[in-house]
This record gives structure tokens, sequence and C-alpha cells, in this order.
């Protein structure tokens, strides 16, 4: 009996083994992936220690434009299309994402963040902006429209992250705030975790595509992007919501009726507190709508932004 349980174990060992094996990704150089990620729009910077990948195409009034956690500039691919032509687009890697990689100080708070976007605009010379973000993007946006009103025009808030609700985080970073859990995930990272995810935050799994999750996947191998996601998902902020009525500029409240990460409910509590403030709630898209639906969501922003 034993000596059969014994063999169950060094089954069940070998298959473990296997599907680590199987699931094992080593970290990619940023080098390489310049190669297949920047292009000739693509510059750097050196701001707080961290080599940051930015681009700026297109003429017109300066509009900038924040991601979300794990993702990247990239995001805004539609958005910059759509929209270069009426505006000039600034958009960048934040700190422990794409191209960007970790920060320095391994800081990720929104207060972090906010010091960090200041230090960014005034190094361009970017003195005064619209500014949009989605998810970890808007929560940053709104906290920086409100500690520097002077330098933000309109504010476009994309399924915005800083509302404290009672809703249970996403699975993803559940496991990466858990030590043993999290500690695996600076390895194993295979495609159809991230896959996964991407169904999550997406509402229509048809744009699901092949291409989309190799990026994200290859920006999640970036050398030090699993551990800065890890040190990301275990930042605590205070809630700062009592700063959103010194908003000033004009803001545009965009929701993913379907959000499975950020509810739309949130969106209502947006508007009630932001002094200026419209909603649109687009139907049938999820947490991400300037990836799901590029042109209905950037149509909504152009309207917005050339609205006196």
């Amino acid at each position: 009996m034993k000596k059969t349980l014994g063999y169950i174990g060094l089954g069940v060992l070998g298959v473990l083994i296997v599907l680590v094996a199987n699931s094992f990704y080593a970290d990619l150089s940023v080098e390489e992936l310049i190669d297949t990620y920047a292009n000739e729009q693509s510059q750097f910077i050196e701001i707080q220690g961290s080599r940051v990948h930015y681009r700026i195409e297109g003429e017109g009034p300066n509009l900038l434009l924040l991601h979300g956690t794990a993702s990247s500039l990239h995001t805004w691919d539609g958005w910059n299309e759509q929209l270069k032509d009426h505006f000039r687009i600034i958009r960048l890697d934040l700190p422990a994402f794409g191209l960007t990689g970790p920060s320095a100080a391994r800081d990720y708070r929104i207060a972090a963040y906010t010091a960090f976007l200041h230090e960014f605009v005034e190094a361009i010379e970017l003195e005064r902006f619209s500014l949009a973000g989605n998810s970890l993007g808007g929560g940053i946006a709104w906290s920086f429209a409100a500690e520097f009103p002077d330098k933000v025009e309109k504010l476009i808030l994309v399924d915005a992250s800083g509302i404290p609700d009672n809703r249970d985080d996403p699975a993803v970073f559940k496991m990466a705030r858990n030590p043993v859990l999290g500690k695996l995930l600076e390895y194993i990272t295979p495609k159809s975790f991230i896959k996964k995810n991407m169904k999550e935050v997406y509402f229509d799994d048809g744009r699901v595509t092949d291409e989309l999750v190799s990026r994200y996947h290859d920006m999640a191998l970036r050398a030090g992007n699993r551990v800065a996601f890890r040190d990301r998902a275990s930042a605590v902020n205070p809630d700062i919501t009592d700063k959103l009525p010194s908003i000033m500029a004009p803001t545009l409240i965009i929701w993913g009726q379907e959000d499975e990460w950020i509810p739309v409910d949130n969106a209502a509590v947006f508007a009630e507190r932001i002094p200026n403030a419209a909603v649109v709630i687009i139907e049938n898209v999820g947490h991400v709508p300037m990836e799901e639906a590029p042109e209905t969501s950037a149509n909504i922003v152009l309207k917005f932004l050339l609205n006196p």
C-alpha cells in the first residue's frame, strides 16, 4: 500500500514538473523587445532612474494618454490613428510596464505615479494638455488633475480606478499578493494565463487575437516586469476621493457596460463628485474600450475635446 501511494506521489510530482517546465518563461531583455515593439516614433528619456519609452505623434493641441496595469502605450494604437490628425498625441509606458520596466524605487502607489508623471511632463516641456487614462492610468490621471489643475485642460477617465468598493479584486491580483503563488508568477507565465486575463477585460472574446496575447505576454516577460507587477499589486493606496471635487477640468467619463474588473456603477460616483463631468456608457464593451471599441470610443473623445 505504501509503495502504491509512493508511486502515485511520484506520478503527481512528475506531472507537476512537466507542467512547470512547459510554463516556465525566462525574462526577455529590453533590447530584444525594442526590435519588435519600438518604432521610428519611439523615444526614451531618463526619469527617476528609469529609461522611459514614449511616443509623440500628430499635430494640434496636446493629448496625453496613460495605460492601465500590465499594459503599455500600444493600448492606445486605435485612438492614435483616429485622433492624431486633430491632436498631438503623447503616450508612454508607465514604470513597471512595457519597455520602461520597473521603477528604481519600487514604489507603485498612486502618489508616486503622480509625482513621476509631473517629472515626465516637465522633462518633455509639456505645459498644458488634455489627459486621458484607463484603469490604473485613469486613477493617476484624476489624481494628477486634482494636484496640478493648471496643467490639465480637459480630463478623460476610461474605466478608471480609485473609487473604493467592496468588489473582489481580479484573481491575478490576488495571486500576485500571495507569497507562494506570487513568487511562481515571476517564472511561470504561460500564454494561456495571459489569454484568460484578456478575456476577462474584453467583453467580446473574439477580439482577443493571438497577436494581442503575444504582445501582452512579451511585455509581461520584459526583464523586471513580473517582479514589478507583484509590487504594484501589493501597493497600498489611501482613499483620496476627497480630492475629486477639486478637479476643475471639464471631465468625460467613459465606461464599458460589461466591465468585469471595475464596476460600471463607479462612473456615476465619479460624475457625482467631479464638478463638471459627463458620462458615456458603451454597450457590449468591457474594461478597455479604447482597445475593444477604438473607433466608437475615439469618436466620443473627439466630440468632447473639440467642443469649446
